[in-house]
């Protein structure tokens, strides 16, 4: 079951196990926090799909098939940015280190994987990640603009 927690200092968090299944979890909780932070419905769009893209590829690529795995997501809001953290313990994976996807070539001729990662850089206003303390840490920023 998922685990939503909304802490004093604007820190909400939710922790989701690797079953897509649970995404609608993901999109109630990025709405939320966007509706709770006055962000346009555009930008709320955009947040979703570039987190559900990063959570998806999570859930699907982190943990070996058959072993029950969680991803944790969390958001804060400071000043004019919305960031979140996406963190799991799966296997160490660097997104930021996948090459540009040259979306010009023809879609049978481009390789495969990589559009995800490249939607979430397009979406995002920043993409940071680092493997800390046996966890994939990846930070997603977005400028947001008030209502």
């Amino acid at each position: 079951m998922p685990q939503a927690d909304d802490n004093n200092n604007g820190l909400k968090t939710i922790t989701l196990p690797n079953d897509v299944q649970e995404v609608p979890q993901l999109a109630a909780f990025v709405e939320e926090v966007c509706e709770s932070h006055g962000v346009d419905m555009m930008t709320t769009m955009q947040m979703n799909l570039a987190l559900e893209e990063a959570v998806v590829n999570v859930m699907s690529y982190a943990y070996p098939e058959g072993t029950k795995g969680y991803v944790d997501i969390s958001a804060l809001s400071e000043n004019d940015c919305l960031t979140f953290v996406i963190s799991d313990s799966g296997k160490p994976f660097d997104p930021t280190t996948k090459g540009e996807v040259d979306t010009t070539l023809p879609a049978e001729e481009r390789s495969i994987g990589g559009l995800g990662i490249h939607l979430v850089k397009q979406l995002m206003d920043s993409i940071q990640y680092e493997y800390k303390d046996g966890h994939n840490v990846l930070t997603l920023k977005k400028i947001i603009k008030k209502l």
